[in-house]
């Protein structure tokens, strides 16, 4: 495998595992999840918001949003997709969160590479639960950020919350090569609210992929 750092994250799996197990829904942050290098690589090669292949999305709970699903065979974000969709990398989400089995979208319905600007939020929300094509059943997201030097000033913090207590249980910054792996179901509230704050050509920059049963 060529981005992530299976060898580390399976050493890891049992500490990785417990913990996991949060309420009211089940997440965790692991730091330096792609090997270093290929993760600098895959910055480096980050498309601008003016690459003219973004669909830029524009909803009622967001604004400022760009994403990208459509790749090159064998360039560098279909090889990085290809693995966080492989049978290994699947393997390793059954054993973390013991959902399984888990199948992967290879059509990144919603996912891919997501880039929001100045001015950018996405509302506090939970996400559908049924693939419109597959109708597989959504069950976990995984979100890489790529976002160096980012500042507290900027915003954009992904939080998550317990809408039943209404209360904030995570509040994490999108830094650099940071994972974040989280449960789908109908109390896994989580979104970025406060607009971005960033400066002229600072976006948020993220990787995405969505898990089914």
């Amino acid at each position: 495998m060529e981005f992530v750092d299976f060898d580390r994250l399976q050493w890891e799996l049992p500490a990785l595992s417990r913990s996991f197990e949060r309420k009211p829904f089940r997440f965790i942050v692991i730091d330096d999840f792609l090997k270093k290098d290929e993760a600098e690589k895959i910055l480096a090669a980050y498309p601008s918001t003016t690459d003219g292949a973004w669909d830029h999305t524009t909803y009622v709970d967001q604004r400022n949003k760009f994403q990208k699903t459509k790749f090159e065979s064998g360039s560098l974000f279909d090889r990085l997709f290809m693995e966080l969709n492989s049978g290994k990398l699947l393997d390793w989400l059954n054993a973390l969160s013991g959902i399984g089995p888990i199948i992967a979208d290879p059509g990144l319905f919603g996912g891919g590479l997501h880039q929001s600007t100045k001015g950018a939020f996405l509302n506090v929300h939970v996400d559908y639960n049924i693939h419109p094509v597959t109708r597989h059943h959504r069950r976990m997201n995984l979100l890489v950020y790529l976002n160096k030097d980012w500042k507290e000033e900027y915003e954009g913090r992904l939080e998550l919350w317990d809408m039943s207590e209404k209360k904030q249980i995570a509040d994490i910054a999108p830094l650099f090569n940071r994972c974040v792996i989280f449960e789908t179901n109908e109390v896994s509230f989580h979104g970025h609210p406060k607009p971005l704050n960033t400066p002229e050509g600072v976006s948020r920059k993220s990787v995405a992929t969505y898990y089914y049963t």
